[in-house]
């Protein structure tokens, strides 16, 4: 196992239990956040899952209705029923904090009216592509929601394990072999001095 490299020194060894010890207390903080982060990522992704197959059949149902209407109305009358939408929807943005990430919180006010056009000329088909379409408008911000939570959550967990994996296989086990080696050293040195200590008092022992 590699160390760093420094002095075999007291003053060494104090500063490098310190490093250990911040290290070892950062380790225990990322490991609890990257916990807390797993814990709110596991449910965001799940609903997101769910959400996103919604949308996709409501999709799927909105594009096969309209690809029927065409055929049945005609490309042009069924522009001239799309026209007739103009109402938008109002989309407020705010934010709330996870663990220092920024994860957004999406409110949508309004939806186009149901029947946006008059009845006898336009085919069932059409009504069908009409509420398919507004349910996926209906589903869209909390699916947006959802989705930048959980890239949001993931490139942090991301981050966090990185720097967990860092200190727990790179960081702290070099300053464990490096604290190891310095009190290695100092012992040996500790036990050359007492017996060069000894040596020197049977040498003045013998002289008198």
């Amino acid at each position: 196992m590699p160390r760093i490299n420094v002095p075999p020194t007291r003053s060494s060894l104090l500063r490098v239990r310190q490093d250990l010890r911040f290290a070892r207390e950062g380790y225990e903080i990322l490991d609890r956040k990257r916990e807390q982060l797993t814990a709110e990522l596991i449910p965001l992704a799940h609903n997101a899952e769910v959400i996103q197959q919604e949308v996709w059949k409501l999709l799927e149902a909105a594009y096969g209705a309209l690809a029927e209407a065409r055929l049945t109305m005609g490309q042009e009358r069924v522009e001239w029923a799309a026209l007739a939408v103009h109402k938008t929807v109002d989309v407020q943005l705010k934010f709330r904090g996870v663990m220092g990430v920024s994860i957004p919180v999406i409110r949508a006010h309004g939806s186009p009216p149901e029947m946006p056009y008059s009845l006898g000329e336009t085919s069932a088909t059409l009504d069908e592509a009409s509420a398919a379409f507004r349910a996926v408008l209906a589903k869209l911000p909390e699916l947006a929601e959802l989705m930048t939570s959980v890239w949001r959550l993931a490139g942090e967990l991301r981050k966090t394990q990185r720097r967990v994996n860092a200190l727990q296989y790179i960081f702290i086990p070099e300053y464990e072999e490096t604290v190891t080696f310095i009190q290695g050293v100092l012992e040996e040195r500790e036990r050359e001095d007492v017996f060069r200590l000894k040596l020197l008092k049977n040498r003045t022992a013998k002289r008198v």
